[in-house]
């Protein structure tokens, strides 16, 4: 199914929560210098002007980066807030970043990143972001055969954000399908898993499933914008297998913050172990 495209949703509070996890993993992977491999199931067009007709329709991304954008101090979340001013350095937030963008930003002279994208346009222009950069290889496939293909990746060391759109149901089994495959040839990778937290709560059968098949740690982190009975996406959750070092006590530092600039409690925020490491 090919009909979702993400400008709609671009820099919304999911969006953010999304990318604050992808960022902190990346601090960490950067933490040794040693180099990395990013890869991405479903890669977007990588970067969203927010003053386009899908964004400007839901508006989504005034209640989620606009908010932020807006507020002096960026403590506790500078890494993430710089890459947003890195791209709009006039000061005026004209531009949001997908999770390639990020990835892209972050990663240094050695470092790889691999990205599928099947939507035709969507991959037209995400191969058209990333034409000048050798790091970067666009491919226009299926997202989880062409992970799979890949792995294990080189170099050895790294991680897979694992983030489809979910309007097929059978995307909540297709993932803990995916999950187990990939860790049969990359045990070792670290692997982010996004899912929209919706009225129908299959979200939680995923959540099971991943938990059942993971042959390593899972970390759970969940944010909540609305009341689960408030209509549409309330809410937002990533499972981090495999989840590098000390990176649970970042998040717990970090949410919060994020949590607080979108005039949220802290009681929106979830963080557990479902597999606490070995």
């Amino acid at each position: 199914m090919l009909s979702y495209q993400h400008g709609f949703h671009a820099g919304n509070f999911a969006d953010l929560h999304k990318h604050v996890v992808l960022t902190a993993l990346l601090t960490a992977l950067n933490a040794k210098n040693k180099p990395w491999s990013y890869l991405e199931t479903h890669s977007g067009r990588a970067l969203y002007n927010l003053a386009d007709d899908q964004s400007q329709k839901t508006g989504e991304y005034r209640e989620g980066i606009e908010r932020l954008w807006q507020q002096a101090s960026a403590d506790g979340l500078a890494t993430y807030r710089g890459l947003i001013e890195q791209l709009n350095p006039d000061g005026v937030l004209s531009v949001y970043p997908g999770s390639p963008m990020l990835a892209q930003l972050m990663a240094r002279a050695d470092d790889r990143i691999r990205l599928m994208e099947l939507h035709p346009a969507e991959f037209d222009v995400l191969r058209a972001v990333f034409s000048d950069d050798a790091r970067v290889a666009v491919h226009h496939r299926d997202g989880y055969e062409g992970v799979l293909s890949q792995l294990p990746p080189m170099p050895r060391r790294g991680m897979v954000l694992v983030d489809p759109a979910y309007e097929v149901k059978d995307e909540y089994e297709t993932v803990p399908r995916f999950l187990s495959k990939a860790q049969r040839r990359w045990a070792t990778g670290v692997y982010a898993i996004w899912y929209p937290l919706l009225a129908a709560n299959r979200w939680r059968s995923m959540v099971e499933q991943v938990v059942q098949v993971s042959t390593a740690s899972v970390l759970c982190s969940e944010f909540r914008a609305a009341d689960a009975d408030a209509g549409g996406m309330y809410g937002s959750g990533m499972l981090i297998v495999n989840a590098p070092w000390q990176l649970d006590q970042r998040l717990d530092e970090q949410l919060p913050v994020l949590a607080r600039m979108l005039g949220l409690p802290e009681s929106a925020l979830s963080l557990r172990w479902l597999v606490p490491p070995a």
